[in-house]
């Protein structure tokens, strides 16, 4: 039912668990509540949605498959030139294929049919078309599963732990 975002001990997003695993983590002393909602369950005790592991936990890298998907999710299935939200959205590449542009995180954006078009085969700056924000790679997979909740407007708590992501 309710997720809880959990902290590594520097604070980074580790992982989403559920709020009987994060209570049970609080009360055996390997956690410490740093957000909650309200809410309390188990006689006054505040139902927890960031908890912080007290010790640190090192986590192997693990790398984003650069899909289609996942740029759209990125970009918030948003024209990064004009701001459009719809059904007719494509990818565009900042520097174009034709000019040595890759297919990169860094080079690929969220585009409407009818930016993409007046674009054409050039750069955003040739084109006179600044791109709403900077496109870079997620850190980590869990970046999608905290967007979602974000979008959902369910945990607006989890933004500022989110930032860096």
């Amino acid at each position: 039912m309710a997720k809880v975002l959990v902290l590594n001990a520097s604070f980074e997003p580790l992982n989403i668990t559920s709020w009987r695993r994060a209570i049970v983590l609080v009360l055996k002393g390997k956690a410490e509540q740093v957000e909650h909602n309200g809410r309390y369950v188990y006689a006054n005790y505040p139902l927890p949605t960031v908890i912080r592991l007290r010790h640190y936990v090192r986590v192997p890298y693990k790398d984003i498959p650069l899909t289609r998907r996942n740029i759209f999710f990125r970009d918030a299935h948003t024209c990064q030139y004009c701001h459009y939200s719809g059904d007719e959205l494509t990818l565009d590449h900042i520097l174009p294929r034709s000019r040595g542009g890759v297919d990169s995180w860094e080079n690929l954006v969220t585009a409407c049919v009818r930016c993409n078009v007046k674009k054409g085969n050039r750069t955003p700056k040739e084109a006179n078309m600044p791109l709403g924000k900077t496109p870079r790679k997620p850190h980590s997979s869990l970046y999608f599963e905290i967007g979602k909740h974000l979008k959902s407007g369910i945990h607006p708590e989890w933004q500022k732990y989110a930032i860096g992501m």
